[in-house]
């Protein structure tokens, strides 16, 4: 008789071989790792991109084609006109509400830039940012046509502020500066501030510690605000229409002709593709600046 077996002990082979349950246990972790893992996964995340991609770019084409088209109201892109252009440029309602906005977007997109790096660079810094943060960031989750009608009840009926371009920037500013201000502390949480404390040594000013070691650390996060800021503006409708009073942007004139005159909806799809074509490749060719060029150099 063994001697294990006479002293009580089992066998080693016996207490090395694993339980059922572990060995039940142990293929079940398999079989997830093993799902987790599989190439079904890849297949839909590349399918799943290129229906995104579709779903985005394919009707911003259409508009394009529809704008060219004879009967755009049906459908059906054939035959081929320019009619709805030389429509457009004849009649020149929409150029004072399409500079309103251009001018109104360039001053949103300034100051969210200038505010958001300077409240992005004190948060850090204060004893509770979280709840900062918090206040900075509360209308993005505020309705717009909410934020809309309490701007417009603090500035006509409380303070007795004329509506116009003033007020509309105001309306804008308080839409786009969260996410502005989300931009840029991307970067200044991240940001090595013993680099500050170096410059301050050496001798440098605070002006010069900003322009010379900050800004080109932070210069990706300020562009990318400003053109966050510039986009948010130039779409606004909800706000807009609160806060207008007799003045009008490019997105309200659109929404007023598409609402009010079916015949005007072809020559909406020729300005809205005009648009398309001139803020594309300059958005294009900016952000390729600011993340292509910049990260090679």
């Amino acid at each position: 008789m063994p001697v294990d077996v006479v002293e009580g002990r089992m066998p080693n082979r016996l207490a090395a071989s694993p339980l059922p349950q572990d060995a039940n246990r142990r293929r079940s972790s398999w079989s997830r790792a093993d799902w987790s893992y599989s190439p079904i996964w890849p297949m839909l995340g590349k399918w799943g991109g290129f229906c995104l991609l579709f779903l985005i770019y394919f009707p911003l084409a259409w508009l394009a084609l529809m704008s060219i088209s004879e009967r755009p109201l049906s459908g059906v892109p054939l035959p081929l006109t320019f009619a709805h252009y030389a429509a457009l440029f004849s009649d020149t309602r929409w150029v004072g509400p399409f500079e309103a906005s251009i001018a109104i977007a360039l001053l949103v997109g300034m100051t969210c830039a200038v505010v958001a790096t300077a409240v992005g660079r004190a948060m850090p810094f204060i004893r509770r940012p979280g709840a900062a943060l918090l206040l900075c960031v509360l209308p993005l989750f505020v309705p717009g046509m909410s934020m809309g009608a309490a701007l417009f009840i603090m500035l006509r009926l409380v303070l007795g502020v004329r509506l116009g371009f003033s007020s509309i920037l105001l309306g804008h500013f308080v839409w786009a500066f969260p996410f502005a201000l989300l931009i840029i502390l991307v970067l200044t949480t991240r940001f090595d501030h013993r680099l500050v404390e170096a410059s301050s040594d050496l001798g440098a000013s605070r002006w010069q510690t900003f322009w010379r070691i900050e800004f080109p650390l932070l210069r990706p996060a300020i562009i990318g605000a400003g053109l966050f800021g510039f986009l948010l503006s130039f779409n606004e409708v909800l706000r807009t229409i609160f806060l207008r009073g007799t003045d009008t942007t490019m997105p309200v004139y659109n929404w007023t002709m598409a609402a009010s005159q079916q015949s005007q909806v072809p020559i909406i799809f020729a300005l809205a593709t005009i648009v398309l074509l001139i803020s594309l490749p300059l958005l294009g060719g900016a952000f390729w600046l600011l993340y292509a060029r910049l990260d090679k150099s």
